[in-house]
This record gives C-alpha cells, structure tokens and sequence, in this order.
C-alpha cells in the first residue's frame, strides 16, 4: 500500500476496503473525514487514490501518536485530531470548512486495541480491566466491581446480547464480595467457569466471555451513542452528492446504521413511532448498499476479521437533514 516515491511503511489493511473506495470515490480537491483514523487504512488509500484531503479523527491518542509520520508524508493533505467522530463537526469547522465530500467510519475496537494486552479489552491477553478508548473516565473494571448486580445484568444482556446475562452478573457480583476484579484473563476465567465450554462436538464456538467483553467495551466508551450522533452529523456534514461509508462489526451497530439508512431514504420514516413527521420528509440519503455488503471468501480467508464486517453506504441528496433523537435508534442506545 506505499505510494510510489515515499516512504511510508506498509499499513495493516482494513476489511472491505475495495468496496469503501467504491462508494467513497474521490477526486481532486474533495476533502473527507476519516472518523475512526486506527492504524490509517482508509485515511492512506483516499490519499493515495486522488490529491484529495483528509481530516482524520481517533479518540484513542495511541492512534493519532502512530500516526505521525503518516500526517508527515502528506502534511500538506492530512489532518489528525484526537476526538470523537460524534464530535465531527466541530472539527470540521475548526478547519475552516463548511461541508465535506465523504466520510468514512469503522465502528468498534481496533485490532491494534486488541493486541496490546495493557489496553484492557481482549479476554484473550493479560492486562488490566479497562478498556477506556481514551484512557480515562470509567473503566470496566469500575463498572464490574461496583455496579449493581441488576444494571450488570442489563448491560451484559442488551450490549452483549448474553442469553445468560442473569448467570454471569449474579457470578461476577458473589466473588467481588471477597475477591475485586483487576484483570482481564481474572474475569475471563470467572465467566468461562460459570458458564462453560462449549461442546466441541456442536461445531465452531466463541469463547463464553466474548459477549461479557463486548457489553463492557460498548458500555465504558458509549459506542452506540457516540454511532447514533455520528450518523447525525454526518447527515448535516455532507455536501449534496456526499458519500457515507461505514463498516460495521455485529448486529448492534449494524441494526442502527441500518435503521439510520431506512430512515433517510425514505424507506422506513412511516416505521418510526417517535417521529411520524419523518414520513413527510424528503429523503437526505439514496441507499447505496441495500442490505450490506459482505467480505467474499478472499478476503475472509486472508483477514478473519473480515468475516463479521458489513459495509452500508450513502450518497447524500440536496433534501434538508432529518430531525435527530436518540430515542429512534433503541434501547441499545439508550442504555450508553
């Protein structure tokens, strides 16, 4: 992925990143926002693909210090800013800026938050409960030792969607009595015991403690509400003709981007029972990617991660913005 006379280092490649630039298309002069900057796959490709600009965002500071020397080589194209993509606007007008031409997200914990076991959110590392995307505020170990049992309960079993949501909290709540959870692989073992293993025989299994992680991680960092707000500003961001591309990775994120889309295009406003106005409503989005797209067998093959990725996309139309409230995008929302 370098570019032909520079001499940036080869940067891990993001999952569908293909069908990302068919949608987002760039041309000369076009700017787009790259909310979710990570190791900065998406944000070089645009680069590379069109003398084009990018204003790059991550809430993670880890992310925008790796990217330094990539903000080098295209100083005069690219801007990193540590924040969050809800917050998207605003940097975009300390830009200067009244619109953009593109924005791109791709939602959920980077691979390289994965690997680095002191980050707190992989069951599968030793490190510290935390799982704090901008290492501060409330940890997950915070929220495990001492949230009520009955709160434990609902985070594990909306965000995680854990059948066993009761089990677990009712576990995690009986041993911090004697016992505070401060590790990942403490809290992983507490789960797994709880629950089990899966029998082998029944096929491919995710370890017992994946939902358990993932509700605390959505939890600790308002990930559903951070995606709702971003999907809104992305719609008052875009220029007319503007293309959204966001890449999600299981059923929560997706069901509110996709509900987003439906919404904008004018497919499912007559659903909404919170905004009957929306009916009446021009559509601000045409549905570039009705159903999704999915990673082929390629792909999936070289990049595991690809294999729970699906991409939604949209081009913005001239019609005014929709009204916005949390309230329309569900309870998943409600509860970050």
């Amino acid at each position: 992925m370098t570019r032909s006379g520079d001499h940036t280092p080869d940067l891990h490649i993001p999952v569908l990143l293909a069908p990302v630039m068919d949608v987002l298309r760039p041309v000369g002069g076009e700017v787009f926002v790259d909310g979710t900057f990570g190791a900065g796959g998406y944000t070089k490709a645009l680069l590379d693909a069109a003398p084009c600009n990018v204003i790059a965002i991550d809430r993670d500071p880890n992310a925008i210090a790796a990217g330094a020397r990539l903000a080098e080589n295209y100083a005069d194209r690219l801007t990193l800013v540590q924040g969050r993509f809800s917050q998207m606007e605003q940097i975009v007008a300390d830009a200067g800026l009244p619109h953009v031409d593109g924005i791109v997200l791709d939602v959920g914990v980077s691979s390289m938050q994965l690997d680095q076991g002191e980050r707190g959110f992989s069951f599968m590392r030793d490190g510290p409960l935390d799982m704090r995307m901008e290492q501060q505020g409330t940890s997950a170990a915070d929220v495990v030792n001492d949230f009520e049992e009955r709160d434990l309960r609902h985070i594990i079993g909306v965000l995680g969607e854990e059948k066993r949501a009761f089990s677990i909290a009712k576990a995690i709540v009986k041993r911090r009595e004697h016992d505070p959870f401060t590790g990942t692989l403490d809290l992983a073992a507490l789960i797994e015991a709880t629950l089990g293993r899966p029998p082998k025989f029944k096929g491919p299994s995710i370890h017992p403690a994946t939902r358990t992680f993932q509700a605390l991680r959505i939890y600790v960092n308002a990930e559903l509400k951070e995606l709702a707000e971003a999907l809104a500003a992305a719609e008052r961001l875009l220029a007319p003709g503007g293309r959204l591309a966001i890449v999600t990775f299981h059923s929560l994120e997706d069901r509110i981007v996709k509900r987003f889309l439906h919404q904008r295009s004018g497919r499912a406003a007559r659903a909404s029972r919170h905004a009957p106005q929306l009916a009446e409503l021009p559509p601000s989005f045409d549905d570039l990617a009705r159903g999704g797209i999915v990673a082929d067998e390629t792909e999936t093959a070289t990049n595991p991660r690809a294999r729970s990725a699906r991409l939604r996309a949209g081009k913005r139309t001239g019609a005014a913005p929709h009204p916005f409230a949390l309230e329309d995008f569900g309870r998943e929302v409600a509860l970050c």
